[in-house]
């Protein structure tokens, strides 16, 4: 391919009819005063798209527009030019052709990119135009930290030569900026935020330490390091959350905030004593404001219409229900986030305290000083709250303290470990709870799960098997013939897993007058009755098939989510 010829962005934008002469010349001035680019100003002042700008570049220099989002990039391909030249030029080598290699790129007329790329791979390239915020993305996803946390892990081992201590004394140093140490755990969480990880997993083995990630509740194996380099890794994790770091028998937990990409993360810390050291797992809580949410938490629309009714109540008792990692608190924090304003004083009760809200009076309870549950939440009623939010309601003195606070005017929110919502009022006279007490103060009950979305890149129709099949048409009740099954047959951008990102799987039960009624009932498989026809067949089950109908989510992924109901 010919060098390309340097063309005005905004002539072309014009000359296609995409940009008026007043809008180019308005962008211009902008870019006068702040220095910024154009296409960049074009942008955000909804001049254009960023799709318009690339078809358009691509019609005027006659070369193709590539979406990278349904490309499958190979990684060892786009690594052939290094990270820096990639960020910088905001370029991806995409193909290897006969005639050289195929670069996307979303400035197609910036020469010198053009002849430093040229010189860098060594060979012929040809342009393609691509969005330059999926090629951030891409660079993002491709040149992740895997083996820059593996060198500086060697480099750590090097440093630390036969013994721990001497690493120890350095680490509880003030002035270790750069020791690699550090280097290591920055990185260790830059990619772990780039891959959209919940948990990391730091695990000391025999004869060497595993570092894993939990990504969309599935742990995958990040590197492996000398063991040596565990104790130090244990002891900067606690210098950082401010724990005992001369304890190493005993089970800690903790937290610290740290700044990945402009974003802060709240990490909850968790050591434990193992055969061959301290096992350390750190949860990551985005404190962005945005993900919290009701419309992100993938709720079907009439099920959240009748949800947020019943939470914006002035009193009772509204439970959240499932297994742990089910995403319980973050529905309750989305419901917090709907509720609170100035009008209304806002108190949790937690452990720990797992997102920040700005507004509300968020408790830590702490078992060792006897701020229990019960404790701080008789304290939190005498501080004259609108809603409190508990935790969870872990026994029977925080059940009943809840579900009183519930009949005297305020509003609760809690959760309960419990596999369904029907099984929940049940659970709570178990508890020791009155039945009157269940039947007056509690609203309603949402239970829920969270099932893997497959990757939209990669997405595909497939044939189901035969059990498949057959577990589909138990569920649907009518032949699956004539339907469209999908499922992801694994990219670049899913890591080859054919899934990305998570979604909530719903159902609740509301205490209507029938329910109140049956829970008086001494008898519970008569109340399990009443409460499943109130459902109307809305349930978990019936809520995972029809992500499975709309192309959401695989068989195989419903399937589990019944699994865990009959377990």
């Amino acid at each position: 391919m010919a060098r390309p010829e340097k063309v005005r962005l905004g002539e072309i934008l014009v000359q296609q009819k995409l940009l008026s002469q007043e809008q180019l010349q308005m962008a211009l001035a902008e870019q006068q005063r702040s220095g910024r680019k154009l296409g960049r100003v074009f942008i955000e002042h909804g001049f254009v798209t960023e799709d318009q700008i690339s078809g358009a570049l691509a019609r005027q220099l006659n070369i193709p527009y590539i979406n990278l989002k349904f490309y499958n990039i190979n990684p060892d391909i786009v690594r052939l030019l290094p990270e820096a030249q990639s960020r910088r030029f905001r370029a991806l080598v995409l193909e290897e052709r006969r005639s050289g290699l195929l670069v996307g790129i979303s400035d197609p007329t910036d020469l010198f990119a053009y002849d430093e790329i040229s010189r860098i791979v060594k060979t012929n390239i040809e342009l393609a135009v691509v969005n330059e915020s999926e090629v951030l993305q891409a660079i993002d996803r491709i040149y992740r930290r895997t083996e820059e946390i593996t060198d500086f892990a060697r480099e750590l081992e090097a440093d630390l030569g036969d013994t721990y201590f001497d690493f120890g004394a350095l680490a509880a140093d003030t002035g270790l900026e750069e020791a690699p140490i550090v280097k290591l755990l920055q990185s260790v969480f830059d990619d772990a935020t780039q891959v959209h990880a919940s948990d990391i997993h730091i695990e000391p083995q025999e004869g060497r330490l595993q570092i894993r990630f939990r990504i969309d509740g599935v742990l995958h194996l990040q590197t492996e390091a000398d063991i040596r380099i565990a104790a130090s890794l244990a002891l900067r994790l606690k210098l950082m959350s401010e724990l005992d770091i001369s304890e190493k028998r005993l089970p800690q937990d903790g937290r610290f905030a740290i700044k990945v990409k402009g974003q802060r993360i709240d990490v909850r810390i968790s050591t434990m004593p193992t055969q061959f050291g301290e096992s350390v797992v750190m949860r990551l809580l985005n404190q962005s404001g945005d993900m919290l949410r009701l419309e992100a938490m993938g709720m079907p629309r009439a099920l959240m219409e009748r949800f947020r009714d019943i939470i914006r109540r002035p009193n009772g008792l509204v439970l959240v229900t499932g297994p742990t990692g089910s995403g319980k608190t973050t529905t309750l924090y989305c419901a917090l986030a709907e509720l609170n304003s100035p009008e209304k004083k806002l108190i949790t009760v937690e452990d720990p305290v797992e997102y920040r809200l700005p507004g509300v009076n968020q408790v830590q309870v702490n078992d060792k000083i006897d701020l229990t549950f019960a404790r701080v939440l008789r304290s939190a009623l005498r501080q004259d709250p609108d809603i409190v939010l508990v935790g969870e309601m872990r026994d029977q003195e925080t059940a009943q303290i809840g579900l009183r606070a519930a009949m005297t005017g305020h509003l609760v929110l809690s959760t309960l470990h419990t596999n369904d919502a029907c099984s929940t009022p049940l659970r709570l006279m178990d508890m020791g709870v009155p039945r009157y007490m269940v039947g007056s103060s509690l609203q309603a009950v949402l239970a829920q799960r969270l099932v893997r979305v497959i990757c939209e890149s990669c997405s595909q129709p497939y044939q189901p098997s035969a059990a498949e099949h057959e577990w589909l048409r138990a569920e649907l009740g009518e032949s699956t013939g004539g339907r469209q099954y999908f499922h992801g047959r694994g990219c670049s951008h899913c890591n080859g897993m054919g899934y990305r990102g998570r979604t909530g799987v719903f159902e609740m039960l509301e205490m209507s007058s029938a329910v109140v009624e049956a829970a008086n009932d001494s008898d519970p498989s008569h109340f399990l009755r009443v409460a499943q026809q109130e459902m109307e067949g809305n349930t978990l089950r019936r809520h995972a098939v029809a992500l499975v109908v709309a192309g959401r989510t695989t068989i195989a992924e419903a399937m589990r989510i019944s699994n865990q109901m009959e377990d």
